[in-house]
């Protein structure tokens, strides 16, 4: 491995916890959803067979999410919850952003930035899931030097060419880039594509952030309510 430069983060799973993550809590706050909250990937109480197709590589996260969202939106029998952006919505409330973001990512970001790496994000679906406004003054999603989104580039993981979009934005060689990403399938990209890979088990989060600070040679965090910057975890997401 090359001297580290740079840390390249999915978002979803990653930075962000988990849609199933959300889940669980969705599940907790209206236990009325249970026959949907409790069908959530690695997580639920319930088999997810489509998770598994995904999680194969047999089946896409877009086309999963795009079932769940329906599901979701004929239980609710509401109109306005129809289609993804809807669903993340419900998941991802406003009112509860302080626990959307992983600390030991945001903490991991700071630490990297610290030690004068250009810290990116190479997402898939963030304008796709979330929104096309402009996150950038958002205090978790303002800390990337550039986040390369495959709904606008059109080129998603594990395409190669999202990749090499990705290290023509950070301006480094692959073998001096650690990327983390949840997607089994988009890690193997990363690896063909000769980035040195962590795949985030979302199930044990913290141990996955342990490897990538071991790759990046960065030493463990300080134990605080703020990351070593100073600057809080929490903020308004618009």
């Amino acid at each position: 491995m090359s001297t580290p430069r740079a840390l390249l983060l999915d978002i979803g799973g990653v930075l962000l916890t988990s849609a199933h993550e959300r889940m669980g809590v969705l599940g907790d706050r209206r236990p009325g959803l249970g026959s949907f909250t409790e069908i959530r990937g690695l997580l639920g109480p319930r088999p997810d067979v489509a998770w598994d197709e995904v999680l194969a590589g047999r089946a896409s996260e877009r086309g999963y999410w795009a079932a769940r969202a329906a599901e979701y939106a004929a239980l609710v029998d509401d109109r306005s919850s129809r289609g993804v952006p809807a669903l993340m919505d419900v998941l991802y409330p406003e009112d509860e952003d302080p626990g959307l973001f992983r600390p030991e990512v945001v903490a991991l970001m700071d630490d990297a930035h610290a030690a004068g790496l250009v810290v990116a994000a190479l997402t898939n679906d963030l304008a796709a899931f979330h929104g096309d406004g402009d996150l950038t003054d958002h205090p978790v999603l303002g800390r990337f030097d550039t986040i390369v989104d495959g709904s606008v580039t059109g080129v998603l993981k594990p395409e190669p060419g999202a990749y090499r979009i990705a290290l023509d934005a950070v301006g480094c060689a692959a073998g001096e880039v650690v990327f983390l990403d949840d997607i089994p399938g988009n890690c193997a990209g990363g690896r063909a594509a000769g980035l040195v890979t962590v795949e985030v088990d979302v199930r044990d989060p913290a141990a996955s952030v342990a490897d990538a600070r071991n790759a990046l040679g960065l030493g463990p965090p300080e134990t605080s309510g703020k990351t070593r910057s100073g600057r809080p975890v929490s903020g308004s997401r618009r």
